[in-house]
């Protein structure tokens, strides 16, 4: 049976093309959550970008000759309605609560004036699906391209085989893949762990293209001074030195060591090997708490305390003292050398970026479409290193559910030319691994 969706504001602003996922079921928008909308379409943001989109999409259904308020044809066989509203709302409300509540009212009329068929109210707003509950109206979240954290794709599995094999994997160099219940993605990475001796293990990832277990690169002196302290950071450098993976994702909690790995790597490849031009960095701009307000100066000067993470970690590869400080050593010499580039994603739009080893740090903090358009950006012979912590989160409108660095792990799984780890042990320091856990 076709049951009723009412869409609210932030379910619209989220996903333009959200008339379209619900199959052939009736899709039903409230007058006032376009009223909502028209206050956001002359924003220069994502959130802008997107009213416009919706508008675009319900205007172009109504040229096709369909009635908004009778119902218009969508691709699914299902209908898209705008409900007016009516009756007079709390007088003591005021603003967003006076919206959310005339959405409400709207909700609740579809649903007395279809009796038998089952209306439910679509919004990612916590608080007003607790409202709707208590009134009597079914609710739930919008869950369109939604990831669970708990169950986001590792990048790595162990396989237990026989100590033959794990002998034969050291002495050849690869293996063929052993029959499993469920073959690994691309690039994944596998340990062989013998039945007879736990501890008798070899660390491989599986290439796609001749089917077979390859060993991991040997990283004997390390890169920049830095070596692997554990598999996933020793997995996470194959990746990244790799010629044939142009798309790394890194995921971990603080301390893990993805932001320093990927710079290491960076530098490497650019500096002593000359694969890459330079190494560009960025990172989304986000506030940890209440932000400060405008800084001073040039872009050099605004960007500095949102790039001093990145800093740090060239600074402690470059093995910078306090008495190089004292000299005026620093991270600036990189920078004057043409090495390495910081660049704000702001105006990452419309660029082609070729022959470079980008580095995008924090992307957890970005929107699935950010993350498309900064993708899209990448030009011949480019790599391109995601990182971030689904975990922490400063962009209000993503969670980690819905963030555009778990958006492209599951995405890109099965793609040859990507690669994707999840780092779980904090290196950093004994406290800060303490912290990430029990906080």
């Amino acid at each position: 049976m076709k049951k009723n969706y009412v869409l609210d504001t932030n379910v619209l602003l989220h996903d333009p093309r959200a008339i379209y996922r619900f199959e052939d079921n009736n899709v039903i928008i409230p007058i006032h959550v376009l009223e909502e909308i028209d206050r956001f379409k002359k924003e220069l943001s994502e959130r802008g970008r997107n009213a416009r989109l919706v508008t675009r999409y319900i205007d172009r259904l109504r040229s096709n000759g369909g009635s908004l308020a009778e119902g218009c044809i969508l691709e699914h066989g299902g209908t898209l309605q705008v409900v007016m509203g009516e009756g007079r709302p709390d007088a003591d409300q005021t603003g967003s609560a006076l919206m959310d509540t005339r959405i409400l009212n709207v909700a609740l009329r579809v649903k007395s004036a279809s009796p038998k068929m089952r209306t439910i109210f679509v919004t990612q707003d916590v608080n007003l699906r607790v409202r709707a509950d208590v009134m009597g109206l079914r609710s739930e979240d919008f869950e369109a391209d939604k990831i669970s954290i708990d169950e986001l794709y590792p990048g790595s599995r162990e396989v237990d085989v026989s100590g033959s094999l794990v002998d034969e994997f050291f002495d050849a160099g690869e293996l063929d893949l052993p029959e499993l219940e469920r073959p690994p993605y691309p690039n994944q990475f596998v340990m062989l762990r013998a039945h007879s001796n736990p501890s008798h293990t070899a660390l491989s990832r599986y290439d796609a293209n001749s089917g077979k277990l390859k060993a991991l690169g040997r990283l004997r002196k390390g890169i920049w001074g830095i070596r692997p302290r554990n598999k996933e950071q020793q997995y996470a450098l194959d990746l990244l030195m790799s010629d044939e993976i142009k798309l790394v994702t890194l995921v971990g909690k603080a301390g893990t060591g993805k932001t320093l790995l990927a710079i290491a790597a960076g530098l490497q490849r650019t500096m002593e090997d000359k694969t890459y031009q330079k190494l560009l960095v960025s990172r989304p701009i986000f506030p940890l708490g209440r932000d400060i307000g405008y800084l001073p100066g040039d872009l050099e000067d605004k960007l500095n305390p949102w790039m001093q993470p990145i800093y740090d970690n060239i600074e402690l590869l470059m093995g910078i003292t306090r008495e190089d400080r004292h000299k005026g050593r620093g991270h600036e010499e990189l920078l004057d050398m043409g090495f390495v580039e910081i660049e704000p994603l702001t105006y990452i739009r419309g660029r082609s970026i070729p022959n470079q080893f980008i580095l995008v740090d924090e992307a957890q903090n970005l929107t699935p479409h950010e993350v498309k358009t900064i993708l899209t950006r990448v030009g011949d012979n480019t790599k391109i290193v995601l990182t971030g912590d689904a975990y922490q989160i400063d962009n209000p409108y993503v969670d980690s559910s819905n963030n555009g660095l778990t958006y492209v792990v599951e995405r890109f799984k099965e793609q040859a030319m990507a690669g994707h780890i999840t780092l779980q042990k904090g290196e950093r320091s004994a406290l800060a691994e303490l912290a990430a856990n029990l906080l």
